[in-house]
């Protein structure tokens, strides 16, 4: 790797984490105006993406001891959020079902989160959006 290579990685690195922080923060930022945490709300969207997922798998997801996730989901049912079902198989296993309130809350904290970004983005010229939009498809490509 010439030193040009070493240079660009470094700074493309740096830039990736600067930008990636400073998107969760605003993230970050807006769920304060929904009143649900940060793990409620990622429990949440990894439910209504993957299904009906098991509190095991939540717990894994999370990175959360399963009591904690536990109790989470309790606090996102009471709320209407999500609905624990047991396994038709395995009476031990819960599953956990988004519930349309849910699925509304997802789409109203996703909504002001593409409103910051869309305010970020018209300062970009439409020729300079569709670009960065192409590079980052193919860094994503990439990564996978």
């Amino acid at each position: 790797m010439t030193f040009q290579d070493e240079s660009n990685v470094f700074e493309i690195e740096r830039l990736l984490r600067a930008i990636a922080g400073t998107v969760r923060k605003k993230g970050r930022s807006i769920l304060i105006n929904f009143d649900i945490t940060i793990p409620q709300f990622d429990a949440l969207v990894y439910a209504f993406e993957c299904g009906n997922v098991t509190i095991g798998d939540l717990s894994a997801k999370l990175g959360l001891a399963y009591s904690t996730t536990t109790d989470l989901v309790d606090r996102l049912a009471l709320r209407g959020y999500v609905m624990r079902v047991r396994d038709d198989e395995d009476k031990r296993v819960v599953r956990v079902r988004v519930q349309d309130e849910g699925e509304r809350l997802i789409d109203e904290v996703l909504r002001a989160r593409r409103a910051y970004l869309s305010g970020v983005l018209e300062k970009l010229s439409d020729t300079e959006q569709l670009h960065l939009k192409s590079v980052l498809q193919l860094l994503e490509r990439h990564l996978i």
